[in-house]
């Protein structure tokens, strides 16, 4: 099967990649670009391990073919902390241990990144509508509800960057 050369914005880098027709977002960050970061679950969109912020919007990289981010802007679990910095909504993961396994906290990372990037004060009830298409069969939810308020109560402090230092970086 012939392959296409996309070009695309990935976590504030340009990076150049060749894939197939029919090989999905998810297949091209994990088995081309080496971001294993973002999570396979399900592979229906039913899960969100494999979210990523794609345009501004969160999607599930499982649904998105690789051709389709071909000039787009692509932000991944990745892409969040600085180097070994972590920013406030990983800490506050850490902090509240709203992890476990670890097979669904980058979905749900990146998905409350989204949130927090179009909502710095969101309620309860907002982050919980915000995380629903994520789910986790470890933890719970209350620990990842109370570590995404938390990140907002830091990051609207100005203890932390609002957002990766990714965003906003002309490519």
């Amino acid at each position: 099967m012939a392959k296409t050369r996309i070009e695309a914005t990935i976590n504030g880098e340009p990076v150049e990649f060749l894939c197939e027709p029919r090989q999905s977002l998810l297949e091209v960050l994990r088995d081309v670009l080496n971001l294993t970061g973002t999570k396979e679950g399900c592979l229906t969109g039913d899960c969100g391990a494999c979210s990523v912020i794609l345009n501004g919007r969160l999607v599930c990289s499982c649904l998105v073919l690789g051709l389709e981010v071909a000039g787009a802007t692509v932000e991944t679990v990745e892409g969040l902390a600085a180097g070994t910095e972590l920013v406030p909504l990983q800490q506050a993961f850490l902090q509240q241990a709203a992890l476990q396994c670890g097979i669904c906290t980058p979905g749900f990372l990146v998905a409350a990144k989204a949130l927090l990037d179009s909502n710095p004060n969101p309620s309860e009830t907002e982050i919980r509508y915000a995380l629903a298409g994520n789910l986790c069969r470890c933890t719970g939810y209350d620990k990842i509800v109370r570590a995404v308020m938390d990140a907002a109560a830091l990051m609207r402090q100005g203890q932390g960057r609002a957002s990766s230092p990714m965003q906003g970086r002309e490519a």
